[in-house]
C-alpha cells in the first residue's frame, strides 16, 4: 500500500513553509521513518533541501505545467517509497494562475489530487486570535481539500501562543505545534531564494538544529496521525516529461550549473540515457564520448570571470557544438550568449555560440509559467511541438543579435505569442526551463 502524505501550506509565502517543512522531514527521519519531500509548484531549490533533510530524491508537483499522468507518477513513486511524503506548498494555498480547476499551479490542486490533509502554516506575528479568522478563511475556501491541523510560527511569548490557539479553538481546528521567532533557523538567502542546498555551510548541522526545534515546538505523533494514504486516480507510469537529448548527456553541473527538475533527469535516466556531469567552473570540457550537450540554469552570473577565464571549457564547448547539439537554460543560455554583463558592471566574453547578449548589472524580474511552440527540430522535441515551462531571473537581455528563435511563447494570462531564446545550427537556449511536454489535455 502506498505510503501516507500530507501537506504543508500556508495562507501566504514567507510564512515559515520550508523551514518547517525541512524540520518535519528531519525530525520524522530520526524517529526511523522513511520520509520522502515533494515540492508544489516550479521552485527549483526547495526539493535539493529536502533531498538533503530526508536522504531521499524529492521532485516537483507542478499542477499547471505538468499532465496528471506526471503527477500521479511522481506522487505515486514517492509515496510508494516511504512511510510517508511530506510534502512542501507554494507561495499561498490557493496561489496559481488562470486554468483550468485542478490545473491552476495551486498548492491546494496537490492535495486534491493525491487525497493529502493540509496543515497550515500560519505565521501569527501581529496578531493573535485574528490568525483563527484567516485559518477559517482557508478551512472553508476549497471544498476540494481537508485542512487538519495548524502550526503556529513566530509566536511571540507563552501569551501570544494562548491567545492564537484560542482563535483557533474558536474555529475547531487542532493546533500541532507553536513555534518562537528564531532567526538562527533561518536558511541563508540571495536573489533567487534560498541558498543552495549544496553551497549552505554545515547543512545538515542546520537541518538537524530544525528538527530539534521542531520536535520541541510541534506533536509529531499528532503530524504522523493527521497523514492520510495517497489517492492516485491515474496511472503512476507513463512517458518522459521531456525527450532525453541524447543517449550519452554531457550535463554542466558546478556553483554555476546546477539546476534541472529532478522529474527530468530521472524521466530520462529511465528511458536508459545517461547523464555524464562535468565542471566549467574547473575548466572542464563536455566530455567527447557523449552526444548531447546540456547547460543547465544556476549562478553563472557570480562566476562570471572564471567561466571567462575557462578557456578548455569554451574551446571544448565549441567544438562539441561544430557536431552535437546544445541547449543552454536560462544560466545556460547566458553562457552560450556573446558577453555576460555581471553586478559590477564588467563585460565577459562567453562562448558566442548564440548572439544573446545579457545582463546582471541591468536587473529586472522575469517570473511566470511559459508556454512554448518550438520553431525547429531539436533535443526538446519536433517543430511544433508544445511545452510548458516555468522562468525565474533577474538579468536582462542588452541585446538579442540575429539567431532565429528557439520558441513562440506565451503565459497564462493572455499575452500574445512572443519570440524567445535563440537558435543557430546545432546549438539552442532559452531562458524559460522546460517542465513538460504539452498536449493541451490534463
Amino acid at each position: 500500500m502506498s505510503g501516507k502524505g500530507l501537506l504543508i501550506a500556508a495562507p501566504r509565502s514567507g510564512s515559515g513553509k520550508t523551514t518547517i517543512t525541512l524540520g518535519l522531514q528531519r525530525a520524522l527521519v530520526k524517529r526511523g521513518l522513511t520520509v520522502r519531500g515533494l515540492k508544489c509548484g516550479p521552485d527549483y531549490i526547495d526539493p535539493a533541501f529536502h533531498a538533503a533533510a530526508t536522504g531521499a530524491p524529492s521532485a516537483n508537483l507542478d499542477s499547471f505545467a505538468m499532465p496528471n499522468t506526471l503527477l500521479g507518477q511522481i506522487a505515486g513513486e514517492a509515496a510508494e517509497a516511504a512511510d510517508i511524503v511530506v510534502a512542501e506548498g507554494s507561495m499561498g494555498l490557493f496561489d496559481g494562475v488562470p486554468g483550468e480547476m485542478g490545473h491552476t499551479g495551486a498548492s491546494a490542486d496537490i492535495a486534491a489530487f493525491c487525497g493529502w490533509p493540509v496543515v497550515l502554516v500560519v505565521d501569527v506575528s501581529g496578531q493573535a486570535q485574528s490568525a483563527g479568522a484567516v485559518a477559517l478563511g482557508c478551512m472553508r475556501y476549497d471544498e476540494r481539500i481537508r485542512i487538519v491541523g495548524v502550526i503556529l510560527n513566530k509566536v511571540a511569548s507563552e501569551r501570544h501562543r494562548r491567545l492564537a490557539s484560542a482563535g483557533m479553538e474558536r474555529i475547531g481546528l487542532p493546533v500541532l505545534g507553536a513555534l518562537p521567532r528564531e532567526a538562527s533557523l533561518i536558511l541563508p538567502e540571495r536573489h533567487l531564494g534560498l541558498v543552495q542546498a549544496g553551497e549552505t555551510e554545515d547543512l545538515h548541522a542546520r537541518l538537524d538544529a530544525l528538527a530539534d526545534a521542531i520536535s520541541a515546538a510541534v506533536d509529531l505523533d499528532a503530524i504522523l496521525a493527521a497523514a492520510e494514504p495517497t489517492e492516485l486516480p491515474v496511472t503512476r507510469h507513463g512517458a518522459p516529461a521531456l525527450p532525453a537529448p541524447g543517449r550519452r548527456i554531457a550535463i554542466a553541473r558546478d556553483a554555476a550549473f546546477s539546476f534541472v527538475y529532478p522529474h527530468v533527469e530521472t524521466g530520462w535516466r529511465a528511458t536508459g540515457a545517461t547523464l555524464v556531469p562535468f565542471s566549467p567552473l574547473a575548466d572542464e570540457p563536455p566530455p567527447q564520448n557523449c552526444d548531447s550537450c546540456w547547460l543547465p540554469g544556476g549562478y553563472p552570473e557570480l562566476h562570471a570571470g572564471r567561466i571567462a577565464g575557462a578557456s578548455r571549457f569554451l574551446a571544448g564547448l565549441r567544438g562539441f557544438a561544430e557536431t552535437r547539439p546544445v541547449h543552454g537554460e536560462c544560466g545556460g543560455y547566458m553562457v552560450l550568449g556573446k558577453t555576460l554583463i555581471d553586478a559590477d558592471g564588467t563585460a565577459h566574453a562567453m562562448a558566442n555560440l548564440l548572439s544573446v547578449e545579457t545582463s546582471f548589472a541591468k536587473r529586472k524580474m522575469n517570473l511566470g509559467y511559459r508556454r512554448a511552440v518550438l520553431q525547429a527540430n531539436g533535443p526538446l522535441g519536433s517543430a511544433g511541438q508544445a511545452l510548458t515551462g516555468h522562468e525565474f531571473h533577474y538579468a536582462t537581455i542588452t541585446s538579442v543579435g540575429d539567431d532565429a528563435p528557439f520558441a513562440m511563447v506565451t503565459d497564462p494570462h493572455g499575452s500574445a505569442p512572443a519570440p524567445a531564446g535563440g537558435r543557430r545550427a546545432l546549438v539552442t537556449g532559452s531562458f524559460f526551463h522546460a517542465i513538460a511536454r504539452f498536449s493541451g489535455q490534463p
